[in-house]
């Protein structure tokens, strides 16, 4: 253990095996705990030199009423709808919500976090911006014990509760449609590797290719910053392919509009050269022509869920130990990719 570490009620559910709710009301003298149990922890705790975290307690205690929020943008559709969602849920239950957008860049989402940390906020719940890619930031809340959720954008390995999307099981949907329509050399665009999304959404892609007997073809698999000079660049590289794709499925809605965009101007017709789809269902994916062939995900229910198990550890009612709530996917088929063959 690091010289001047500050051991955490975490570390002692941990190594008794417990959960840290039952490490608070033994610290506490409930008695609603066998006093075997209670001894137990006492000695571990004595053990391992347990401070209190007087900070925390006193936060618990005295509640502000105002959960921090924060999420790559406000302006996408898809985190406007998780926001609305947090927003209502949390207003029903008495609090207040702030929120800050982390602009895709780490070092402002470690602002954020500072910042809501600094207006003592009860609770926060975080979608991780493109660029995180290390997380002392997190684990030092962690370790401070200050509650928060993790939405959408994840890590796995942060032990907190998380809601995601059943984001392999969306991505296999949509390209098994993509080969059931006849297409075999299908593409897969992605943001960046490190992203949560990114993987699992290129595991579903790859678990449909496979079950046609399709392996990962190193020149089917492109990486796009998902800025939009980026994916007008991705559109402009699959467009001088030759042999091209015969289908392209893109991370995200505003993704593949970009790829759409440019693949219009340069006269490629869609379906008819080439499909396309993504994945989010914007509102845009409808009204472009032809409209995109896209995977639903339902951001209000993210947004009403992750607040509503925050809430709940917040109030006792739920479990301090981590959950995972993954919610489904609907494939919504439209005009951009090929028709499905008569039977």
């Amino acid at each position: 253990m690091k010289k001047g570490h500050q051991v955490t009620m975490k570390e002692i559910a941990k190594k008794l095996g417990v959960s840290v709710s039952t490490i608070s009301r033994a610290l506490q003298d409930s008695p609603e705990l066998h006093p075997e149990t209670k001894r137990k922890i006492v000695e571990m705790a004595k053990e391992m030199n347990y401070q209190p975290n007087l900070l925390a307690q006193s936060l618990r205690i005295s509640r502000t009423k105002t959960l921090g929020v924060i999420v790559p943008e406000i302006i996408s559709h898809f985190f406007g709808s998780c926001v609305s969602g947090i927003q209502d849920t949390a207003n029903s239950r008495g609090y207040n919500v702030m929120i800050c957008q982390s602009n895709e860049s780490i070092e402002q989402e470690k602002a954020n976090i500072k910042s809501l940390v600094s207006s003592q906020v009860d609770g926060l719940l975080i979608s991780l911006s493109r660029e995180t890619n290390h997380y002392e930031h997190l684990y030092e809340l962690y370790d401070r014990e200050i509650p928060f959720v993790l939405f959408d954008r994840v890590n796995e390995d942060i032990p907190v509760s998380k809601i995601t999307f059943n984001d392999v099981g969306g991505a296999y949907q949509v390209t098994k449609y993509l080969l059931e329509t006849g297409c075999r050399r299908i593409m897969y665009v992605s943001g960046p590797e490190d992203l949560y999304i990114s993987k699992k959404r290129k595991e579903g892609y790859l678990r449909a290719l496979s079950e046609y007997g399709l392996g990962e073809e190193a020149d089917l698999i492109k990486i796009t910053d998902l800025t939009h000079e980026g994916n007008v660049r991705a559109a402009e590289e699959i467009a001088a392919m030759n042999p091209r794709p015969e289908a392209v499925f893109c991370m995200i809605d505003p993704l593949a509009v970009d790829v759409l965009t440019v693949w219009k101007s340069m006269g490629i017709k869609i379906p008819e050269d080439i499909s396309l789809a993504g994945f989010t269902n914007n509102p845009t994916s409808a009204v472009v022509e032809p409209p995109l062939t896209t995977v639903s995900q339902p951001g209000y229910e993210m947004g009403k869920l992750s607040v509503s198990h925050l809430l709940d550890q917040l109030d006792g009612v739920a479990s301090d130990d981590p959950i995972s709530i993954v919610l489904e996917t609907t494939l919504v088929p439209r005009k951009s990719t090929k028709p499905l063959p008569l039977k």
